[in-house]
């Protein structure tokens, strides 16, 4: 049936999501979905515990890995921790809302049944499970005190206005590093997974490549 197909087909899941935040306005698939969410699929499986993915803009990079993916990942198992992050918050609002609108959905209750947000716990920012489970987003440079997450999204953590000012430029990599990073409860099990278009040679990209070929 079609409701099987989506509970476990994630690039179908996606298409629904995206009928959800976007009504009237036609989806268009494209192989680059199938193999970003295989991607995800291995991150959640516990075969990648660090993912980067580089695409340009109009892409429905967001909505799939920021949008979809959390509610994909809550659906599967309430008791997730997610957090997001974006280099603005507004825009970190925007992901959240839109994935805490397919989480409210009637299909997406009726497919995953178990999975429900604690009606005083329900903000912009951050909506809990029943389970205890929830999705939280921040932007870059936010302080994530006493937060800790199992999947950590990082979504364009550069705004291109400050690329050409090397403070501004570095300022999401020492964030990333000494704020975000930590944030995971299992550094050894926990999944971070970063999506953004590639601004400059020393951008996070940048940065993590060149760490890994350090190690």
């Amino acid at each position: 049936t079609a409701n099987a197909i989506i509970r476990h087909c994630l690039p179908a899941f996606i298409s629904k999501t995206f009928a959800t935040v976007n009504p009237g306005v036609e989806y268009l698939h494209n192989w680059h979905i199938d193999l970003i969410a295989d991607y995800l699929n291995a991150c959640e499986n516990g075969d990648i515990k660090r993912l980067i993915i580089n695409i340009p803009p109009r892409y429905l990079k967001s909505l799939s890995v920021n949008v979809a993916w959390p509610a994909w990942l809550l659906g599967k198992n309430p008791t997730r921790r997610i957090i997001s992050a974006s280099y603005s918050q507004g825009l970190a609002t925007k992901h959240s809302i839109d994935s805490r609108l397919v989480l409210n959905s009637s299909w997406y209750k009726n497919l995953f049944p178990q999975t429900r947000i604690v009606a005083d716990q329900n903000e912009k920012d951050k909506f809990i499970t029943t389970k205890r489970g929830f999705r939280l987003a921040t932007s870059v440079g936010g302080t994530l005190t006493g937060e800790g997450g199992n999947f950590l999204i990082l979504d364009d953590p550069h705004n291109p206005a400050h690329m050409f000012s090397e403070t501004m430029r570095t300022s999401p990599l020492n964030w990333y590093e000494q704020v975000f990073a930590s944030r995971l409860d299992d550094k050894n099990n926990g999944v971070i997974v970063l999506i953004m278009q590639r601004l400059h040679m020393d951008d996070l990209t940048g940065h993590l490549i060149q760490k890994a070929g350090n190690l």
